[in-house]
C-alpha cells in the first residue's frame, strides 16, 4: 500500500509549470484536493485495468509504465522522471489503464483527483492546453518507439535505449556514469528483446569499449558510437 507524505506543501515548487497557468483560486483547489504518496521500489502506482482515479506527478525518483504481454512477458513502455506527469491518458479516453505503472525506486508521486483536472481543463484553456500537448509529444515518443523496436536489430534496439536513459535521467558527477540503474530483464525489456540477448549484446559494447558495466551501473565511454549504431540500426 502507498503511504501518504507528511507535507503536502514541501512540494508544491514541483506545480509551479501548472500554476502559471492558474487563477488563485484554481491553485486552492488543487491544494485542497492534491495528496502526496511515497512509493517503495518496485511498488505499484497504479495498475492494469484499474479505474483511473487521478492525474500524477513524479516529483522525486523513478517509475516506468510497462504492459504484461503474451507468456508473461513484459515490455516497457516509456519510463518517467520528475517531474512527469501522467496517469491522465486513460481518464481522458473514458478508459481502464491499460498498461501498469511501478516504481524504479523510492519515489515521491503527488496525485490530483482526475475531476479536479477536467474541471480545470473546461475552465482555463491554457491549462487543457498543457496536457494536450504532453499526450501530442507523448504520441510522438511512441511513434518513434514502436519504428525502433520493430525494424532495428538488437544491437542498434539496445543502443537507443541506452541513449534514451541517458537523455531522460543523465549521468552522474563522473559524467558518463547513468543516473538510473536497470536490471538486465528491464533493459531487455525496454529493448524489446530477451534477457539474454541483452547481457550479450551489452557484453558486447563493453569488449568494444563503447560502455564500462559494474554491477548494474553503465557507464557511457563513446557516446558517438552508440548514437551510429543507433542510428543505422
Amino acid at each position: 500500500m502507498a503511504r501518504k507524505a507528511p507535507k503536502l506543501e514541501d512540494f508544491l515548487p514541483y506545480l509551479t509549470a501548472l500554476f502559471e497557468l492558474l487563477s488563485q483560486e484554481q491553485r486552492d483547489l488543487i491544494i485542497k484536493h492534491a495528496s502526496m504518496h511515497v512509493y517503495k521500489k518496485n511498488e505499484i502506482i497504479y495498475a492494469e485495468d484499474d479505474v483511473p482515479a487521478y492525474m500524477m506527478c513524479l516529483v522525486s525518483g523513478k517509475a516506468k509504465i510497462f504492459k504484461e504481454g503474451v507468456g508473461g512477458r513484459t515490455q516497457i513502455m516509456r519510463v518517467v522522471r520528475p517531474v512527469g506527469y501522467f496517469g491522465f491518458r486513460a481518464a481522458f479516453a473514458g478508459q481502464r489503464y491499460i498498461n501498469t505503472a511501478t516504481a524504479i525506486e523510492s519515489s515521491v508521486v503527488l496525485r490530483v483527483p482526475i475531476g479536479t483536472v477536467i474541471r480545470l481543463m473546461q475552465e482555463n484553456a491554457r491549462f487543457g492546453w498543457f496536457f494536450t500537448e504532453r499526450l501530442a509529444l507523448e504520441l510522438g515518443k511512441a511513434d518513434e518507439r514502436v519504428i525502433s523496436l520493430t525494424q532495428k536489430h538488437i544491437r542498434g534496439r539496445l543502443a537507443e535505449s541506452l541513449l534514451f536513459l541517458y537523455d531522460c535521467y543523465g549521468v552522474e558527477e563522473d559524467g558518463c556514469t547513468l543516473s538510473i540503474y536497470l536490471s538486465r530483464e528491464d533493459l531487455a525489456s525496454l529493448s524489446n528483446m530477451t534477457t539474454s540477448n541483452a547481457i550479450r549484446t551489452l557484453s558486447a559494447f563493453a569488449t568494444e569499449k563503447m560502455v564500462a558495466v559494474d554491477g548494474r551501473k553503465i557507464k557511457i565511454i563513446e557516446r558517438g558510437k552508440l548514437e551510429k549504431i543507433s542510428r543505422i540500426g
